[in-house]
């Protein structure tokens, strides 16, 4: 049972039924099967095996400002602005997730994978030849270099990811070894 909250008297009650979740969300109102905080902002809902995972959903507004150049070359303008576009694209894709953008319209999506690398390498296999001098942009950071190297061989020219990784020097050094150019946002996207 999903319910604002629960009468003191209720609780021992429900208690007493086997196999019965009780999970309170406070200020959220229960209409149907949908959820919708009382703030007028909704939840997003996904069944995991044994119960329910409710989340806020990523609101977080792009703030460019704060967005790091950490690589040895900038982007070039028309690289910045597809970096920008594909930031705002990648929120949405469910995690592990990797966007390649090329004149500001996806080519290739790699959604949902367990490894960053491999989400990176369903991403370069659905653009095609249009990955190369594409941009790509990481919902999280890079654990390990393998992903920006397929990046690479593919063609991909600019990164932008949220960074944070205890190996972000290892991940600055693949990108200049291969002439990218790479932003750390300082925020991660997760969508699960």
């Amino acid at each position: 049972i999903i319910a604002p909250g629960f009468d003191d008297d209720a609780l021992p009650l429900l208690r007493l039924r086997k196999n019965l979740e009780i999970l309170a969300v406070p200020n959220a109102l229960v209409e149907g099967r949908r959820l919708r905080r009382t703030d007028d902002h909704a939840f997003d809902l996904k069944r995991v095996a044994g119960g329910l995972l409710v989340q806020t959903p990523d609101e977080s507004v792009t703030e460019e400002g704060n967005f790091k150049v950490v690589t040895e070359r900038t982007p070039t303008l028309e690289e910045l602005t597809d970096l920008l576009f594909a930031w705002r694209c990648v929120r949405h894709v469910t995690s592990n997730a990797i966007v390649l953008v090329k004149g500001l319209a996806s080519v290739g999506v790699g959604p949902g994978q367990l490894s960053r690398v491999v989400a990176v390498e369903v991403a370069v296999r659905k653009a095609g030849e249009n990955a190369r001098l594409a941009v790509m942009a990481s919902d999280a950071y890079f654990p390990f270099p393998d992903g920006i190297e397929v990046a690479a061989r593919a063609g991909v020219t600019a990164i932008i990811q949220p960074g944070g990784s205890l190996r972000d020097a290892m991940m600055i050094e693949t990108a200049n070894k291969h002439r990218m150019a790479m932003l750390f946002t300082g925020r991660r996207h997760f969508k699960h």
